[in-house]
């Protein structure tokens, strides 16, 4: 249950890494799990991290609705990863975020997010490939006050990728122009997301130098390595 995952719930603690749990269907994240979530983050004033990618494919737009009734009607506020950085988020609440590079289905989740009055994050990835149509709807995406935020350049697992080539390479490669060319563009961007949360401390401290906040994942069920810092 999302309930006994204690990385997944912010308690102010100005820690560097935050962990998010999937909502994706693959992910087999239950609605009563869910519950046990925004029941947690009510009574104990916390703020819920929960992630997914692609509205309508890889999550059900009725299982976000869900999540966003279930939060509004607990009396959640909405918090993104700018606002753990900036300190200027209310607890208890609600960290949502997406994944990728699926902006059109982020745009046409706007009427969803405006119904709850939600505010959201979105962690973009392969920024320099996107088309000038996709980079715009992040603009509007920004201009109603949703946060846009670093994913890597080519989504590459961090500590494969340090093992390969070095973690300045790393850092040189994937994280440096993930962050600039956003910055470049007009994004405050306080927040990096691993791609697949795949972390070390190592890595960590490097990127903690650059922004400060690091999103990675948490999970509900027993894996062998967990990437969420305990």
């Amino acid at each position: 249950m999302i309930a006994d995952v204690h990385g997944a719930f912010y308690d102010g603690d100005d820690r560097l890494v935050h962990c998010a749990i999937n909502l994706d269907t693959g992910a087999n994240t239950r609605i009563a799990s869910i519950d046990s979530g925004l029941d947690r983050a009510r009574d104990r004033g916390e703020v819920l991290e929960l992630y997914a990618h692609n509205p309508g494919v890889t999550v059900p737009l009725n299982k976000l609705a869900y999540v966003l009734a279930g939060a509004r009607d607990r009396g959640l506020d909405f918090a993104t990863y700018g606002d753990f950085a900036r300190g200027s988020y209310a607890s208890p609440g609600l960290a949502l975020s997406f994944d990728d590079t699926s902006v059109d289905s982020w745009l046409a989740l706007r009427p969803m997010l405006r119904e709850y009055g939600a505010r959201v994050t979105f962690f973009v990835s392969r920024y320099a490939t996107l088309s000038e149509g996709d980079r715009a709807g992040l603009q509007t995406l920004a201009a109603e006050g949703h946060d846009v935020e670093a994913h890597s350049v080519r989504h590459y697992r961090a500590p494969e990728y340090v093992e390969s080539h070095g973690l300045a390479a790393y850092l040189h490669d994937e994280v440096d122009p993930s962050i600039e060319v956003l910055r470049n563009d007009g994004f405050d961007v306080q927040a990096f997301a691993y791609p697949f949360g795949a972390r070390t401390g190592e890595i960590d401290r490097a990127i903690g130098r650059r922004v400060p906040v690091i999103r990675s994942v948490a999970f509900t069920y027993t894996v062998t390595e967990d990437p969420c810092p305990r």
